[in-house]
């Protein structure tokens, strides 16, 4: 919902200030109307239904993937879209992925959002309303800005969602920021104590390579940003993810293994998360079962910390890497 928008219309109605903090109770508990807001008076529901539309997107297209996973293309009211995806775990976790732009203007050569035209940032309201649509059906208790867009180039608009996100049900420590390494937006993340959990998309240990990955890095370096994200670790204490797609005979080699491994120092501040390859219309192929795993043993073997990344949503085109809005 448009915050700003419902603040006015209350005000030019006369109505009390405590008035939006009602409506926002409402919807942030999963509300689908304002004729379900019972304690507001029956004139200010009308007026609201009249004057305020319930979200800043629309629904056109909903589909839901053989495990569980649910992907939704929004639109935004000037017409853009935006893709938003809800994880369903086994353990009962329920996390939202969430997008920051509709398409991304940095063109990271594996993934489909990149390959996307860029329209523009989302505002934070359209940001919590990706969130709020599946809370209105399913509950949400996790968050990550890993959907279309680079979060850090829209800071502004991702922490206003974060300061909205806990009363939806997800808290700041279950919400992760992803970024490639917009080393200004790092720096601000840093300075503004909000506790979320940042994750860095790496993918290659020599900066050469990454260059040819993702252009980002001749702007701002692997070696700059691993330090941008060493002095978010010594102020925060947080551990920072480090997010490694795996693309077959690219960068899967027991070398960049070890090379990965090298950089990733102190131990303490980093986790890596390797992610199986999502296929898309890229040129690439995704690294073998058997080579993720020796990749994995590599790393824990030289004492780093490491998961592979259970992937979701693949047969809808929900996976990381996926979101293009087709």
């Amino acid at each position: 919902m448009d915050l700003e928008l419902l603040e006015q219309t209350l005000a030019d109605a006369g109505e009390p200030s405590y008035r939006s903090g009602q409506v926002w109770s409402w919807l942030a508990r999963g509300a689908g109307s304002f004729a379900e807001m019972t304690n507001l008076p029956s004139r200010v529901r009308a007026l609201l239904s009249e004057r305020v539309p319930l979200s800043t997107l629309s629904l056109e297209r909903e589909v839901i993937a053989s495990d569980g996973t649910v992907k939704a293309l929004l639109r935004t009211g000037d017409g853009y879209p935006v893709e938003a995806v809800l994880m369903r775990y086994r353990d009962g976790r329920h996390s939202v992925c969430i997008s920051s732009q509709s398409g991304c203007p940095l063109t990271c050569t594996f993934c489909a959002t990149g390959a996307m035209r860029f329209a523009r940032n989302l505002t934070r309201d359209e940001i919590v309303d990706q969130a709020l649509h599946f809370r209105r059906r399913f509950g949400i208790d996790h968050a990550v800005f890993m959907g279309m867009g680079e979060p850090m180039m829209n800071l502004d608009a991702v922490l206003g969602a974060c300061e909205l996100l806990p009363a939806v049900g997800v808290t700041n420590r279950r919400t992760a920021v992803s970024t490639v390494g917009w080393i200004p937006g790092i720096e601000r993340l840093t300075a503004s104590g909000v506790p979320v959990r940042l994750a860095f998309s790496l993918h290659a240990p020599e900066e050469s390579l990454r260059s040819e990955l993702m252009a980002v890095n001749d702007r701002y370096p692997l070696l700059d940003v691993l330090e941008a994200c060493r002095a978010h670790f010594a102020a925060t204490r947080r551990t920072v993810f480090i997010e490694y797609v795996m693309l077959a005979g690219v960068n899967d080699r027991y070398e960049q293994a070890i090379a990965l491994a090298g950089l990733l120092s102190p131990r303490e501040a980093f986790k890596v998360n390797l992610i199986p390859y999502n296929p898309t219309d890229s040129r690439y192929e995704g690294s073998s079962r058997e080579a993720i795993g020796a990749f994995r043993g590599a790393l824990e073997s030289r004492g780093v910390r490491v998961t592979v990344r259970l992937t979701r949503g693949r047969d809808i085109a929900a996976a990381c890497g996926q979101l293009a809005a087709v």
